[in-house]
């Protein structure tokens, strides 16, 4: 019984201390995606950079959301990657910072 115990302690230590740091990325590109070419473009660059778990393409709200393991990437890493293939890409809270410093200019 202690054998059995212990192996789940152990197993249950080590499930913590590997455990990994996810994030979710939110982007708004320029040039704008405007098709599903755009959108298959985009998923086949991020693909396969390291950490990277999920990618989701949205053309009507103009977002792309990447959920990644921080400890493997970075977001720094993945606007890089989407800069390759000619795609500016702005974390949204970034652009409706922009967006809002734009409005209350004019």
């Amino acid at each position: 019984m202690k054998k059995i115990l212990i192996t789940l302690c152990v197993t249950a230590c080590t499930a913590f201390a590997t455990a990994k740091d996810i994030k979710t990325l939110t982007l708004t590109t320029n040039p704008q995606m405007h098709c599903a070419n755009c959108e298959t473009r985009i998923k086949n660059q991020l693909r396969f950079e390291k950490g990277v778990k999920r990618i989701e393409t949205n053309v009507e709200k103009q977002t792309v959301q990447i959920l990644y393991d921080a400890d493997r990437t970075g977001s720094e890493q993945l606007i890089k990657s989407l800069g390759k293939i000619g795609y500016k890409a702005t974390p949204v809270k970034d652009a409706a910072k922009a967006s809002n410093a734009e409005n209350k200019s004019k």
